[in-house]
């Protein structure tokens, strides 16, 4: 099976049409406002409009107001909610798009007990833990604690860039890879070489 890849925080339509023409599957818009790649319902739905068939468009939502929500699915008509707060199933539900759910990777964190608690999502995203930080950590952990099997279900995400992504392809099998720090030049920034590389990195994983 071929390795997904999303490119997140994206900022701006030239990065977005890139990650596009490279072979993007998905791109990530940031509605979390103390993120440097937040972007307004206005800028993500302009960004949108510019974007080619079958591009994957991602909203990222941490603990976020249903009213803003629903101005996201409505005007900037994005085809899947990925949370990253606390949010519960019920919540996720409720939204009129299909969700996943991104897992810090806390010490304790117990995937296996995840799947089922939000199994009604299309899958789980998987970032580094930090304190205080709903992701973007730009850290990666430890990949062998996602249990064998569990790797079709899950977006593998925290600190991959074109030098780590083949290794966790080849190690985890993941159904989708998230960058976004990676392949930046600067933060909300992207980088047209280090995108190419990246995207690159997975196809060569699957060889």
């Amino acid at each position: 099976m071929r390795t997904r890849v999303k490119i997140c925080g994206i900022t701006r339509e030239q990065d977005a049409l890139l990650a596009a023409e490279y072979g993007a599957d998905a791109i990530g818009l940031v509605f979390y406002p103390p993120s440097p790649r937040a972007v307004s319902v206005e800028r993500a739905a302009a960004i949108v409009r510019e974007l080619p068939p079958f591009v994957t468009t991602v909203g990222l939502f941490v603990n976020a107001e249903a009213e803003l929500i629903s101005r996201v699915v409505d005007d900037v008509g994005v085809d899947l909610l990925q949370f990253h707060g606390q949010e519960c199933p019920d919540y996720c539900a409720q939204h009129r798009r299909p969700w996943i759910r991104a897992i810090s990777m806390k010490p304790d964190t117990d995937l296996a007990a995840m799947q089922r608690q939000f199994a009604a999502g299309r899958g789980l995203l998987l970032d580094a833990y930090r304190p205080g930080i709903p992701g973007g950590t730009g850290e990666t952990f430890d990949w062998d604690r996602i249990p064998v099997g569990l790797g079709p279900r899950i977006v593998l995400a925290g600190g991959l860039d074109p030098n780590n992504v083949a290794d966790a392809v080849r190690r985890v099998r993941p159904y989708g890879v998230d960058v976004s720090g990676g392949v930046e030049a600067a933060k909300g920034i992207k980088d047209p070489r280090k995108i190419k590389a990246f995207i690159e990195e997975v196809l060569s994983a699957e060889k």
